[in-house]
């Protein structure tokens, strides 16, 4: 399995989370239980090879990480969105740029280029380029302004 997928993978559960009570854990230990995932398999392409344990950490990174700074990484999308309502922005899109922004911030190892990359071509395969332009506009702005840790 590609990084590229498992981003995927953390932005789907990114979006979930978003819209149900479960705890990151609860719905990583979901996603991960052989049964449940290939389950997925027939909804999803993304899942059809189950991750292995490198990439489990790194989605289960993600996931928790995204879910805990989850106030912060809305205030930094509602600061750099330009000319938009945060409420006008899609979940999707909030997930793909909460994930890019956190990269950027927390994963030292992973380029801001390589993070914004990726999160544009998610979006392309979920947004209209209207939207793909403006998370990659979001996100150029906040790589170059603010302060990594």
């Amino acid at each position: 399995m590609k990084r590229s997928v498992a981003r995927e993978i953390a932005v789907k559960l990114c979006f979930a989370l978003s819209e149900n009570s479960s705890t990151p854990g609860e719905m990583l230990e979901q996603l991960f239980s052989d049964e449940y995932y290939a389950s997925l398999r027939e909804e999803d392409e993304i899942f059809d090879e189950m991750p292995d344990k490198k990439q489990r950490r790194y989605i289960t990174e993600l996931v928790t990480g995204i879910h805990e700074h989850s106030a912060e990484l809305d205030g930094y999308i509602e600061k750099y969105s330009t000319g938009w309502k945060f409420g006008r922005i899609s979940r999707t899109a909030v997930a793909i740029m909460k994930l890019s922004m956190y990269e950027i911030m927390y994963m030292p190892d992973i380029p801001n280029s390589a993070a914004i990359n990726e999160a544009v071509e998610l979006a392309k395969r979920y947004e209209d380029p209207q939207v793909v332009a403006f998370v990659n506009g979001v996100l150029g702005s906040f790589s170059r302004t603010e302060p990594v840790h």
